[in-house]
């Protein structure tokens, strides 16, 4: 059977895009105002739970791993967007303009996966999902060291490079959730 991996990733952008929406009419753009470190700190407490309920195979706080991928996607993105803003003191977006750079943030990132994925030949498909969720935590290792580093690589990619792969693996993730593979 065929997939439509571009149907299948836009379906995954779309529900975390609702997320972000309705917490954007909920609580305004209060995350302008957090460093992209506290964001990868973030990120991190999500995939460190998504590893953990995968080791411990039961978990006590009545949530699954979706909820925690869909807050990588959601981080990531709001990283990429300090990334390209900066960080203010006070909020400074308003609804249309907050969903309009995610929406960018998240078709640049469907671009970057679109020719990874005819490149790769879609090996994500044959890969475990605990595989991507250490993939993620690797990246977010990576950013850690980066902003300890100001920012600076000597041969590495950059900040923003690595945001974008923990969405699409994420992205991924969800995508094999939604197909009723395990972990």
């Amino acid at each position: 059977m065929k997939r439509d991996t571009t149907a299948e990733y836009q379906q995954v952008v779309a529900q975390c895009r609702d997320i972000f929406d309705k917490k954007m009419q909920d609580y305004g753009a209060a995350w302008r105002i957090m460093r992209t470190e506290s964001l990868t700190d973030q990120i991190f407490i999500k995939a460190n739970r998504i590893r953990s309920l995968q080791r411990k195979k039961e978990h006590l706080v009545n949530e699954g791993i979706e909820p925690e991928f869909i807050g990588i996607i959601n981080y990531s993105a709001m990283a990429i967007i300090q990334l390209q803003l900066g960080v203010v003191e006070q909020p400074d977006l308003d609804f249309e303009r907050a969903s309009e750079l995610y929406k960018k943030v998240l078709d640049e990132a469907f671009d970057l996966m679109s020719k990874k994925n005819h490149d790769y030949d879609e090996a994500w498909r044959s890969m475990r999902i605990s595989s991507m969720t250490d993939l993620i935590l690797m990246k977010i290792l990576r950013v850690k060291e980066i902003e300890d580093n100001n920012g600076k690589t000597l041969i590495s990619e950059g900040l923003d490079a690595n945001y974008y792969d923990m969405i699409n693996y994420a992205v991924f993730c969800m995508i094999l959730i939604n197909e009723g593979k395990g972990n």
